[in-house]
């Protein structure tokens, strides 16, 4: 009679034999993760056929395929291996309603099967931002929308402005008609400024189905503000006589379409139209004054000022020989400013380098010298000649004379 001990010992060991030969027959599989319109392949192993054949079936409990041969009639379901000992199969162009478990089956006795759970992402669509549609004053409130539908799970939103990341008010998941995916809505709010015009703002939309990249919507926003205005002479530095041009030079969203030009200590008005060009055909000095230009737009009215003096230059000194003449003439010393203040402009200082039109007089003067001096000397050397002439004409008279004296004596005898 065997001892209590070894028999227990051989108990066990019939137990852990009788466990592993289940075990060899137990067929395994994975779970799988596909993303909708991906590709999923499912395979189910087994150590120990005990000449049977393995069979994967559907959620539903449809036979997909049998060993080698199909039962199912879907050209999306293909079968890549099949042995005793393996059948994989996959599934093409999955759709949200692939979702589910998928069983293998090995038909011995029992039938001993092993469940694979294939979980299918929706992916979510390209984010949608509303609320920018129109223009936004400045100090005002942005409110926009970001939303993005068809994700499983339900994705995540995240708001940029340029570089800077900004904090959502409240997101809202609403599950879509399908019963399957989600639509995801997150808001934000701030308030705008000058700086905000033409400024991106990005709504990202993360999920795992994306596998890390980036899908996003960015939209420019439209920010309406004041206008400024300055203006500018063309040209800069005005003479008298010549063409004057004052540009008032309005800038702002929207752009200032209406300028008025006055002339301080005037009653009416020079120029009230859309053209902000204030013309003077002729400057004179008549023309010295403060104009004031108000531009407006739909944000506001905004002013700009400008002095014009138009005065005369002093008579510059008689240079020494061989010095270069600077011109005299009439400038215009003018200033600007916007508001109520404005800084004078550098007055032109006069240049002992000449013009075009000082060289040519100097030309002209130069030329009409040397004539001047060529008609002295030739009637210098004229009078000279009728001098000696009429010199020479006198003693010449008087031989004559002396000759004819005796003569007429004779004659009288």
């Amino acid at each position: 009679m065997l001892p209590l001990g070894l028999l227990l010992l051989l108990v066990c060991c019939g137990a852990a034999r009788g466990n592993l030969s289940r075990d060899e027959s137990q067929p395994t599989t994975s779970d799988e993760t596909v993303v909708t319109g991906g590709t999923v392949v499912l395979k189910c192993q087994v150590e120990d056929p005990d000449d049977s054949s393995l069979q994967w079936s559907n959620p539903a409990q449809q036979t997909l395929y049998f060993g080698e041969k199909r039962a199912l009639r879907d050209n999306r379901i293909q079968l890549e291996k099949s042995t005793p000992n393996e059948l994989t199969i996959s599934i093409s162009d999955v759709v949200l309603s692939d979702e589910g478990e998928y069983t293998c089956s090995l038909f011995t006795m029992p039938v001993r099967t092993a469940k694979a759970l294939v979980t299918v992402l929706g992916v979510p669509q390209k984010p949608q931002i509303f609320g920018h549609e129109q223009p936004i004053d400045e100090e005002k409130l942005a409110r926009l929308t970001c939303r993005s539908s068809g994700s499983k799970p339900a994705a995540q939103l995240r708001w940029r402005k340029g570089n800077k990341e900004l904090k959502d008010e409240g997101t809202e998941v609403v599950e879509d008609p399908n019963g399957k995916t989600f639509t995801v809505s997150s808001r934000v709010e701030f308030r705008v400024t000058k700086e905000d015009n033409e400024a991106e703002v990005t709504c990202t939309v993360d999920h795992e189905s994306l596998q890390n990249a980036e899908r996003s919507t960015t939209q420019k926003l439209q920010v309406h503000y004041k206008p400024t205005a300055k203006i500018e002479p063309h040209p800069q530095y005005p003479r008298e006589g010549e063409k004057l041009q004052l540009q008032c030079d309005g800038q702002g969203n929207p752009i200032p379409q209406e300028f008025l030009w006055e002339k301080e200590g005037s009653d009416a008005p020079l120029q009230l139209s859309s053209d902000s060009v204030l013309i003077f055909p002729f400057l004179n000095k008549s023309d010295s004054g403060t104009y004031v230009c108000t531009a407006t737009s739909s944000m506001g009215s905004v002013v700009a000022k400008y002095n014009l003096d138009v005065s005369d230059l002093p008579q510059l000194p008689t240079p020494h020989v061989h010095s270069t003449p600077g011109p005299s003439q009439p400038i215009s010393h003018a200033s600007m400013a916007t508001a109520s203040s404005f800084t004078p402009a550098p007055i032109q200082d006069a240049s002992p380098v000449p013009s075009t039109s000082s060289t040519y007089h100097a030309v002209i003067g130069g030329v009409v010298a040397v004539i001047v001096f060529l008609l002295l000397s030739l009637l210098i050397v004229l009078g000279h000649y009728l001098i000696r002439h009429k010199g020479m004409c006198i003693r010449h008279g008087e031989t004559v004379t002396s000759r004819q004296r005796p003569k007429a004596a004779e004659a009288r005898t």
